[in-house]
Order: structure tokens, then C-alpha cells, then sequence
């Protein structure tokens, strides 16, 4: 077998990986609602694995500062509530696949999909329009007055479950095809 046929399976391993975690995790999130470890832990230690036995110790320093970024930059959101500790070990796992170039950048892409995912849920929940007033009103009190006052939602107004392993796999996926193209 060419040397160019065992680079080229080296080099998309980590991204086969990757696409069934996603694609698991994605499923099992819609289905039950949470992340569960066995699906993020056996990937972060695989990333790091593969990593270190194909490349040595830059291998090895490689996926382990990319399960620690993945993880660190995600980690502020769960403290405060605002998503599961599934998605962030999720960031993790793919953190120690992509590395931590890999998972800055599938971050932003999350970030942009989380986004987008969480306006669809409103409009499609219609709560758009409520929403988007009942903020417009904390940002007209904070311009006039210089101070916070937040707004909760009207009882019927519940914000929709997010799943956010759905914008996790939709702004990874995104970010490696950008980097491809």
C-alpha cells in the first residue's frame, strides 16, 4: 500500500470520528434532551490517542490543548445556566480531534448556528415577535436610563428547548467546510 493511501486514511480518521460522534450525539439530543458521557469521554480519549500514537508528544499536545480549549470556551455558558454539561464535553471531544485551532473555530461556527437555531424555535413557536419587543424594550431602558432592567417572559412566552448538540454539529460541520473550501 502507497505511503499517500495511509496519509490520506490518517488524515480522515479524526474526521470520520468526528461525523459519527456529531451524528450521535445530534440523535440522542433531540431524542432525550442531554449529552450523555458515554458518547463525549471515549472521543476526547480517542482524539488524544490517535493524536499522540500518530504524531508523539506534538500529537499529544495538540488534541489535549484542543479538549481543554473546547471545554474552556464553553464552560462560562454552563455556569450560568445557559446549556447542558453534555455540550460542553461535547466542545471537548471535538476539541481533541481538531485540536484547539480546530475548535475555535468550530466554536464561532456554533456560536453562529446557536443563533440562528434559536430564532427559528421562536418563530417557529411563535414567540418571535414577543421576543424581539420585550428585548428592544431592555435595550430602549437601558440607552435612556444606563442601567439593566431585565424583562422576564409572560408565562405563555416559555422559550422552546434548545438542543444545542443540533447547533453544535451544525456550526462544527460548518467550520470544516469552510476550511476546506
Amino acid at each position: 500500500m502507497p505511503t499517500t493511501n495511509i496519509t490520506n486514511i490518517i488524515e480522515i480518521t479524526p474526521i470520520l470520528l468526528l461525523a459519527a460522534t456529531l451524528f450521535i450525539a445530534v440523535v440522542y439530543d433531540l431524542r432525550f434532551q442531554k449529552i450523555p458521557n458515554w458518547i463525549t469521554f471515549p472521543v476526547m480519549a480517542a482524539g488524544v490517542a490517535f493524536h499522540t500514537v500518530t504524531t508523539g508528544v506534538q500529537g499529544l499536545a495538540f488534541s489535549a490543548g484542543g479538549v481543554f480549549t473546547g471545554i474552556a470556551v464553553f464552560m462560562p455558558f454552563y455556569l450560568f445556566s445557559g446549556m447542558g454539561a453534555g455540550d460542553v464535553k461535547l466542545m471537548g471531544a471535538i476539541g481533541g480531534l481538531l485540536g484547539m485551532k480546530g475548535v475555535l473555530t468550530a466554536a464561532i461556527g456554533t456560536s453562529l448556528a446557536g443563533g440562528v437555531y434559536a430564532v427559528i424555535l421562536l418563530a417557529f413557536h411563535g414567540q418571535l415577535v414577543e421576543t424581539v419587543k420585550r428585548y428592544g424594550q431592555m435595550l430602549k431602558e437601558f440607552l435612556f436610563t444606563r442601567r439593566f432592567v431585565y424583562y422576564p417572559p409572560e408565562k405563555k412566552e416559555r422559550m422552546p428547548m434548545l438542543c444545542y448538540g443540533v447547533a453544535i454539529a451544525c456550526g462544527t460541520t460548518l467550520s470544516l467546510v469552510i476550511n476546506i473550501v
